[in-house]
């Protein structure tokens, strides 16, 4: 099994930055990708970005591209979401996830193991 745990959520005003971090423990060896994922109220949780474990690869949603980056530090076990030009629009609970098939996904179901959330109101 894979344990996932968020930090860094907090409020702060629009145009701000703010870094999550996913701190990844258990069998990491069996980790193929990463996923960070939101849910605001009453909206479907969606996708914002992902990163494969071995190479790095990144991909983003169309509405964070440009403005948030993924990585991780394999040597800590950490995976991180860097959030500039934050808008209202931002605001949700964020999720990490994880996923033992390798390649990049976007969709929930593909995903195994997921943290607890961590909430980001993002205020006008």
């Amino acid at each position: 099994q894979v344990q996932l745990v968020e930090s860094g959520g907090g409020l702060l005003q629009a145009g701000g930055s703010l870094t999550l971090a996913c701190a990844v423990s258990g069998r990491t060896n069996s980790i193929g990708a990463m996923g960070w994922f939101r849910q605001a109220p009453g909206k479907e949780r969606e996708f914002v970005a992902g990163i494969t474990w071995s190479f790095g690869n990144t991909y983003y949603a169309n509405s964070v591209a440009g403005r948030f980056t993924i990585a991780r530090d394999r040597a800590k076990n950490t995976v991180y979401l860097r959030m500039n030009s934050l808008k209202p629009e931002d605001t949700a609970v964020y999720y990490c996830a994880s996923k033992e098939l390798r390649g990049l996904a976007t969709v929930p179901t593909q995903y195994n193991y997921w943290g607890q959330g961590t909430q980001v109101t993002v205020s006008s």
